[in-house]
C-alpha cells in the first residue's frame, strides 16, 4: 500500500493540472448551458472553483508547510462560496452542498497532514496518508462532476435534508 501511495504522490502535479482542467471544463460547460437561462448559479460556483484551483497550481508545494497553505486555500474558497450563497444565490444547485462538504473534507485532510508532517514530524506511512491519498482525488472529481451534471450523485443533498431537524414552533 505504501508503494502505491508514493507512486500516486509522484503524479501529484499532473493530477492537480487534470483536476484544474476539469473545473475549467465545468465552467465552460455550465456557461454554454446557461447562456439562455435565468439561473446562472452553477456558472458562478464553477467559476469560483476554477479560479481557486487555478491559483493553487501556482503555489510552490516544495516550500515549508504546503498542507497549511492548501488548507487556507480551501477555507478561503468555502468562505467565498458561502458569501456567494448569501449575496447572489437565489437558486441553490446540488453543487453548493457538494462543494462545501468536499472542500471541508479536503481542508480537514490538509490540516491533518500538516499536523502529522510539520508539527509531529512524522514521515512514516500510516492509514492517514492512505486516506489522504485516495480520498482527495475522489472528492475533487465528484465536485467537478456534480457541477457538470447537476445531479445528487451520492445522495448528499437528500441526506442533509433528512438530517436537518425540523423546527416546530410552539405557541402558548
Amino acid at each position: 500500500m505504501e508503494e502505491l501511495f508514493w507512486q500516486l504522490n509522484s503524479i501529484n502535479e499532473y493530477f492537480g493540472i487534470f483536476i484544474t482542467w476539469l473545473f475549467v471544463f465545468a465552467f465552460l460547460y455550465t456557461l454554454s448551458v446557461a447562456i439562455n437561462r435565468q439561473d446562472k448559479s452553477r456558472v458562478h460556483l464553477s467559476f469560483i472553483m476554477m479560479i481557486s484551483y487555478t491559483f493553487s497550481l501556482f503555489m510552490d508545494i516544495s516550500t515549508t508547510a504546503p498542507h497549511l497553505k492548501l488548507f487556507m486555500f480551501d477555507v478561503l474558497t468555502i468562505v467565498v462560496i458561502v458569501i456567494w450563497r448569501i449575496c447572489l444565490g437565489s437558486k441553490i444547485p446540488y453543487a453548493f452542498s457538494y462543494l462545501v462538504v468536499g472542500l471541508s473534507i479536503n481542508a480537514t485532510l490538509f490540516i491533518s497532514m500538516y499536523f502529522d508532517n510539520t508539527i509531529y514530524d512524522n514521515w512514516d506511512f500510516w492509514w492517514l496518508w492512505m486516506l489522504y491519498g485516495f480520498l482527495m482525488p475522489i472528492i475533487d472529481i465528484v465536485m467537478a462532476l456534480v457541477l457538470i451534471i447537476n445531479k445528487d450523485l451520492l445522495k448528499l443533498v437528500w441526506l442533509i435534508k433528512k438530517l436537518k431537524p425540523s423546527f416546530v414552533t410552539k405557541t402558548n
